[in-house]
């Protein structure tokens, strides 16, 4: 019997050009593959919105881990003057620890880029904002960390907003600032949490 030679080679679907992010969406919602599904994904980010629908992406619960990882490359990708960046942040808020350290992660991608939004959070009258603005500058590992906390706890009369500034100086600070932790400790001296908490930060920057 005679063998015959099959043509492996398959011919690949065209993909289309999109003209809005309409358009990626609904490709993007009804691909069957993950080289279509990546494709529309990396589209997005071309229209405006489409960084804003990743992140959206990203907060759903029922997205899939590989997904989520691929959309995390793409955010990180993105030119920082367009990148949703406040609304990365919020990711930093979830109780999904997975998508918690995806969102770390394209932060640090962004670099100083990151600057303009935690400062405005840290002076915000919201302290909520300002103690969430401190944990995003712990968990990025910002180069400017130091500086931005010693800068905030020179004046910031909220005790809890002081102490997760106090939490985060004893990891990342200098002999020289333990003059300024005495100083909140003298402003909180009728708190014995603060008392202990500033105690023992101190205690850790002088080992």
């Amino acid at each position: 019997m005679a063998l015959i030679k099959r043509d492996n080679k398959t011919v690949q679907e065209k993909l289309p050009e999109f003209e809005s992010l309409q358009e990626c969406i609904m490709f993007y919602e009804n691909a069957t593959e993950g080289d279509k599904e990546s494709y529309a994904l990396e589209e997005m980010v071309k229209f405006k919105g489409g960084g804003q629908f990743l992140v959206d992406k990203l907060i759903e619960h029922d997205t899939h881990k590989d997904t989520a990882s691929r959309i995390a490359a793409i955010l990180s990708n993105m030119d920082p003057e367009e990148a949703p960046i406040e609304e990365v942040m919020e990711l930093l808020k979830l109780r999904n620890a997975y998508v918690r350290n995806l969102g770390i992660s394209i932060l640090q991608d962004y670099g100083k880029a990151i600057k303009y939004y935690i400062v405005k959070f840290l002076i915000g009258d919201d302290y909520d904002l300002r103690i969430f603005a401190i944990n995003v500058l712990g968990d990025v590992n910002f180069s400017e960390s130091r500086e931005m906390l010693i800068e905030l706890l020179e004046n910031e009369e909220n005790i809890n907003v002081s102490m997760t500034a106090v939490d985060y100086m004893a990891e990342i600070g200098q002999p020289e600032d333990v003059a300024l932790l005495q100083k909140v400790k003298e402003r909180f001296s009728e708190e014995t949490y603060a008392q202990f908490a500033i105690d023992a930060a101190i205690k850790l920057i002088e080992a």
